[in-house]
């Protein structure tokens, strides 16, 4: 019996509860996992006891996780903000035991567990990375709907701009780029990655007329990774990375910072982008949006990003052979 994917229930006042049950279109065996009096009214759900049991059809599977709190759309309640972060930490410990293949989470609010519970951590992508031991992980955005592939790792990430140029340092910037070649094999099943860097400056600088950074440091540091056997491109402009005809030269692109990687995944695949955390010892994916709180409980929510993360971690377990 093949092993299901995870799906963390996220917070609960944002739109999860109503994202878990449309998710069942994917037809991936999922288990939801989270307090089944937060799924709205009508939800056709059925318990189970373990991902292990056989999962019924037709009907979401709930794997309970009782909350201290209901779920009032719109209103996170502080009581509930620690069952958040223990449902995530019961999904890391289910995948790690072997009796999930992935883990596909749905969306968190920082603010709203750090006022309840104190959670200390950034976001989803560090606590996993706490929970798995400490590993260097980086973040990826990746798209489902759009031919060539769109995927892009920003090298850093929720920064000011003007703090960027003395964050990019050579050593972030390899990690970036191996963290980057080793996902794509593992998780991605390109044997072989070929890899495309951005420039930090317009025109990756332009022979120096436009910065410095890419003739002092990114260019050599590309060349020796190059010698090593990685397959590179860059640096490059970044305005001319993400046309269709430049995407297929590279299986993924890493970018100096935020912006430079997500807006172009955003303008490509706006619905259907993904987020994957590569260098875990375990699968994540999550769809590439918020919890809503606008629009929580309104049945307006679009399952389309949640759909593609579920099928994401599902081809992902594929690769890694954990399904």
């Amino acid at each position: 019996m093949a092993r299901p994917v995870i799906v963390t229930c996220g917070e609960p006042a944002g739109i999860g509860p109503e994202l878990a049950p449309l998710m069942t279109a994917a037809r991936v065996p999922m288990v939801w996992l989270g307090d089944p009096r937060h799924l709205p009214q009508g939800c056709a759900w059925a318990e189970i006891a373990s991902p292990e049991a056989d999962l019924p059809e037709g009907v979401l599977p709930v794997l309970r996780h009782d909350f201290a709190g209901p779920a009032i759309p719109g209103r996170p309640e502080p009581a509930n903000a620690q069952g958040v972060i223990d449902v995530i930490a019961r999904a890391v410990t289910l995948v790690s035991e072997g009796k999930a293949s992935a883990i596909c989470t749905l969306p968190i609010n920082k603010k709203a567990l750090k006022d309840g519970a104190g959670f200390p951590f950034p976001g989803h992508t560090e606590y996993l990375a706490h929970l798995a031991g400490g590993a260097d992980v980086v973040m990826m955005l990746a798209s489902t709907t759009v031919q060539p592939p769109c995927r892009v790792v920003p090298a850093t990430i929720h920064v000011a701009i003007s703090e960027v140029p003395a964050l990019l340092t050579p050593a972030l910037l390899e990690r970036a780029i191996r963290l980057t070649r080793d996902g794509l094999i593992r998780d991605f099943g390109i044997a072989a990655p070929r890899l495309a860097v951005a420039g930090l400056n317009p025109h990756a600088g332009e022979g120096g007329a436009m910065g410095r950074e890419e003739t002092d440091w990114i260019a050599p540091l590309l060349d020796r990774l190059r010698a090593e056997g990685l397959d590179i491109a860059g640096p490059l402009p970044a305005d001319t990375m993400f046309h269709a005809p430049a995407r297929t030269r590279y299986n993924g692109a890493i970018c100096a910072y935020h912006d430079q990687a997500l807006i172009p995944i955003k303008t490509l695949d706006f619905a259907g982008g993904v987020n994957v955390t590569l260098g875990l010892p375990f699968i994540r994916t999550s769809p590439d949006h918020g919890t809503a709180f606008d629009i929580a409980g309104q049945g307006r929510a679009d399952a389309a990003s949640a759909i593609a993360a579920l099928r994401m971690a599902w081809d992902m377990a594929g690769a890694r052979g954990t399904r």
